[in-house]
């Protein structure tokens, strides 16, 4: 495998439904306090930008050198967290949201040797709660920190406890939390550990189900019928869970044997899932009910993607068409019921996304920021300009008009309100 191919797949997709009105205390707006923002879905609650752009783009309010890895970042009321590896040292670091000036640091010893892939830092975005922060690093090591502290509550080594693999490159999937229960797709299916559920207060074990490998696929929550469900892509399948118990309530066969990965996140979406994944793999709508699915199409048009998980536009989605590390890759929005393309634009480039009120925010992997109107029938640029020369892998992250962006080398900070 090319190692283009490999640097790819690192970052987890998000979801659909309001998983944040799970979680210990639910999040406020303008917070972003996990993968993809407050419902896992890259829609920022509440948030406006600047009608008009300024020809040189955003003002540049503050930033700070980063280690090796691609979790973008997380932010809870005005505290933002950074998790990378510097050195021999995975390090969390929570900094103020309007300076970049660090509050505390944790750092935890790292032992990653990446087989593939050059890069050996941390690949999953933070769970920050009203008083915990949960960490997911590339050799399973589950974390729970006090939020106001840093300091270590709990720590749990996942992949040495359930028999898990590394995968091609680490453990990648963000934790959710549900409740009391951090939920982690573990992969340890040697030991009927695929999924395990841990007490968000003491890390002890609650449940733990399914004989499947691990995804870069981050589980979401979605309320069905009268029920809750966690729905999570595993390496090969994917399945719907009963949060309390980890009782399976449907499974369906998603993913392919070789050197293929499930890198986007589900996305429910008006009681239906669409699944979808490149290397041949392609798209899946399906009707979902409380303990069953229905597949209704499955194809590889018009979405295949490697990673980014498509973000809903009313009863339309809009997401990348391909692979970072070769090919076409276009920008389409359609109906996921029907599989009908309302617009493409070719050869737009690897990206992702962000909506925000009217607005799409389109970070591209070269470090490109393309704003556009957040419409389903056509393609409306807005604004385009270069934040960065460096490449963006990391998912993006947007609190209060502040638009946080890491790329290889640093972390930085844009005003996107348009105030002086």
């Amino acid at each position: 495998m090319k190692q283009a191919w490999l640097v790819t797949i690192l970052v987890c997709g998000a979801g659909m439904w309001h998983a944040g009105d799970q979680l210990a205390g639910s999040a406020t707006a303008g917070d972003w306090p996990q993968i993809l923002g407050p419902d896992r879905n890259g829609i920022a609650q509440q948030e406006r930008i600047a009608p008009v752009w300024p020809e040189a783009g955003p003002r540049l309010m503050w930033q700070l050198p980063v280690g090796s890895g691609v979790a973008g970042v997380a932010i809870r009321q005005g505290q933002v967290v950074l998790f990378h590896r510097v050195e021999n040292q995975e390090i969390a670091q929570a900094l103020d949201l309007e300076t970049g000036q660090q509050q505390w640091s944790r750092a935890f010893p790292a032992t990653f040797q990446p087989r593939i892939m050059p890069d050996n830092g941390p690949l999953c975005v933070p769970v920050l709660l009203p008083d915990h922060v949960i960490l997911h690093g590339p050799t399973g090591r589950l974390s729970c920190l006090e939020r106001a502290t840093g300091n270590v509550r709990w720590s749990v080594e996942t992949h040495a406890d359930f028999g898990a693999d590394e995968g091609y490159f680490g453990a990648g999937s963000t934790p959710l939390v549900v409740g009391n229960r951090v939920i982690l797709n573990v992969g340890g299916h040697r030991q009927q550990a695929g999924v395990v559920a841990f007490d968000l207060e003491s890390g002890r074990v609650l449940w733990q189900t399914g004989d499947w490998q691990a995804s870069y696929s981050s589980p979401v929550l979605a309320r069905v019928g009268d029920s809750d469900l966690v729905i999570l892509e595993t390496r090969l399948e994917t399945v719907g869970l009963d949060p309390a118990s980890g009782q399976v309530r449907f499974s369906l066969p998603f993913g392919m044997r070789g050197p293929t990965v499930n890198g986007a996140n589900p996305v429910v979406l008006d009681g239906h899932l669409f699944l979808t994944a490149s290397y041949g793999i392609g798209s899946v709508w399906a009707r979902i009910r409380a303990d069953q699915i229905e597949v209704l199409r499955a194809d590889l048009k018009p979405l295949a993607s490697q990673y980014t998980t498509p973000i809903p536009l009313e009863k339309h989605l809009v997401g990348i068409d391909g692979r970072q590390d070769g090919g076409p890759v276009d920008l389409v929005c359609f109906e996921p019921a029907t599989g009908t393309e309302t617009w493409r634009m070719k050869e737009f480039g690897y990206a992702s996304l962000i909506k925000a009120g009217n607005h799409l925010l389109i970070m591209k992997t070269d470090g490109e920021l393309v704003v556009s109107r957040a419409d389903s029938k056509n393609f409306v640029e807005l604004w385009r300009g270069k934040l960065t020369e460096h490449i963006c892998r990391a998912l993006p992250a947007l609190s209060n008009s502040r638009f946080l962006l890491r790329d290889e080398q640093s972390l930085k900070c844009f005003d996107l309100s348009g105030r002086p």
